[in-house]
């Protein structure tokens, strides 16, 4: 199953991305908000951008969020305890089983594979059952 999205990268258009991907994991939700989080914050509100949501042939699935500017790459920080930016991509880097980016002549395409569902759920704590 392949998702696919354009629009322009919003604070607004967060929250609805996250209902389109409703039926995806957790994971996914979160991982594709925060990449799409870092273009309005890098880029700038309006930027147009294209996001995919796909099964890999390993059965992972990859986030794909795709810009017109091949210029400003992610750089993964290491914030401190009283930072108010910069954790976007060290949850990203926690949560994936690996991620990156794919430059282009005129775009860049960060994305990041995530287990299979059943496979990085939650297992429920004691107190919880």
């Amino acid at each position: 199953m392949t998702f696919e999205l354009d629009l322009l990268a919003t604070p607004k258009s967060v929250p609805e991305l996250r209902h389109h991907l409703r039926h995806h994991s957790f994971e996914v939700r979160l991982c594709a908000s925060e990449l799409l989080t870092n273009v309005i914050d890098h880029l700038g509100e309006g930027t147009p951008v294209t996001v995919r949501v796909l099964r890999t042939v390993h059965g992972s699935t990859r986030v794909e969020v795709t810009d017109p500017d091949p210029r400003a790459l992610p750089l993964l920080l290491r914030a401190t305890a009283t930072d108010e930016n910069g954790r976007g991509l060290a949850l990203l880097d926690a949560l994936a089983r690996r991620w990156g980016v794919e430059p282009g002549a005129d775009r860049k395409t960060v994305w990041c594979e995530l287990e299979e569902p059943a496979r990085c759920s939650v297992t429920p704590s004691r107190g919880s059952r």
